[in-house]
């Protein structure tokens, strides 16, 4: 199709703060089709986010400038709009009719077969045709997502730029699920969502690392210098249907177990449902991921660079735990317990620097 000067250009908009291109992964509209302001007509993918570029306003797609899987800078032209083109476009044009075939002359019977005699050995029986097992499943190649590439790069580069160990504790929560019970209620009054281990974990996480301020810090890439972050902005570990994102709650050192477990279920449900801007996405200092939420006991999660360390949380289960009363008579009660797994780069962070934050985490955890 043909496009003319009042055609309107369709541009990359700005996807957040030090992005400057994105990979175009699927147009929605195709040549021809009409669409209204704001409609979404393609979607891009960043190392940040996947997100859907709208019309600027109505009109139909008469061009479109950059096929699938290009990588386009921010400003650039990716299509163009046609005003003109969609009032003629709501006209239905009438198509000629086909002509008819001509029926095709009926073909001449088949010859009859030749009469062959049984014993000749010259004429063999042919072998059955292999049969399909029913049983059998049918493979399905599918492409990867741009956002799991991007997942996939980004881990393997972590692990190829960070010495990375993992130290692992467990914690006694007791008392934070005495304090959870207390609070559930008025929080779901509150917010509608519902309060869990996770936002009293993270505020023991976070308030620790002041005291332990190198696992909230940054080395750089000679390992000549180390930054010490004087905020903690906190990112979350969030599965969501286009994958694995980490929102940033900024400021984490000011919230309560309220705000955090506010900050917490937002940032969730801002993946969740595709609202999350690519700003929300950048920045962490510090994460946690909570994988206990699909039942882990506990992992050894890959740091999100250029960050230090990453704290791993488990599934909090209930345990027969040994212990001693003052008389020292032994008991055996049943405790919610919970794996905390550190990883962390070794090139800025020794075993006992982790050992000792995690170790400040359960202190803050177990004394309610």
């Amino acid at each position: 199709m043909s496009t003319a000067d009042s055609d309107i250009a369709v541009t990359l908009p700005g996807l957040g703060e030090g992005v400057t291109e994105a990979t175009i992964t699927r147009w929605l509209k195709a040549v021809g089709d009409p669409v209204e302001p704001d409609e979404a007509l393609l979607e891009v993918a960043t190392d940040k986010v996947d997100t859907e570029i709208p019309a600027p306003t109505a009109g139909v797609l008469v061009q479109i400038v950059e096929p699938e899987d290009a990588v386009v800078a921010v400003g650039a032209v990716v299509a163009r709009l046609g005003i003109a083109a969609a009032t003629s476009a709501a006209t239905p044009v009438s198509a000629p009719l086909p002509p008819v075939p001509e029926p095709a002359p009926a073909p001449d019977p088949a010859p009859a077969p030749a009469t062959v005699d049984a014993v000749s050995p010259a004429v063999e029986r042919p072998a059955p045709a292999a049969q399909p097992d029913p049983g059998a499943g049918v493979d399905r190649v599918e492409k990867l997502p741009r956002i799991r590439r991007t997942i996939a790069r980004r881990m393997v580069e972590s692990l190829h730029t960070a010495a990375q160990l993992t130290t692992v504790i467990e914690a006694d929560l007791t008392l934070v699920a005495m304090r959870r019970a207390e609070m559930k209620q008025q929080f779901h009054e509150r917010t509608g969502a519902r309060l869990s281990y996770l936002p009293f974990i993270a505020v023991a996480a976070v308030d620790a690392l002041a005291e332990h301020p190198i696992v909230n810090a940054t080395v750089n890439a000679d390992c000549s210098e180390v930054t010490y972050h004087g905020s903690v902005h906190l990112g979350m570990a969030v599965d969501g249907p286009k994958g694995l994102m980490m929102p940033v709650i900024r400021g984490a050192q000011h919230r309560g177990v309220v705000e955090m477990g506010m900050a917490i279920a937002s940032a969730a449900a801002a993946v969740r449902d595709g609202s999350i801007a690519p700003d929300d996405l950048s920045g962490g200092t510090f994460t946690i991921t909570n994988t206990g939420s699909r039942g882990a006991l506990f992992d050894t999660p890959i740091i999100n660079q250029p960050q230090s360390a990453i704290l791993g949380v488990g599934a909090v289960t209930e345990r027969l735990v040994p212990e001693r009363d003052t008389d020292g008579a032994l008991l055996i009660r049943i405790r919610p317990m919970v794996y905390l797994s550190l990883t962390y780069d070794h090139r800025l962070i020794d075993g006992a620097d982790a050992a000792r934050y995690l170790t400040s985490v359960r202190t803050r955890l177990e004394s309610g």
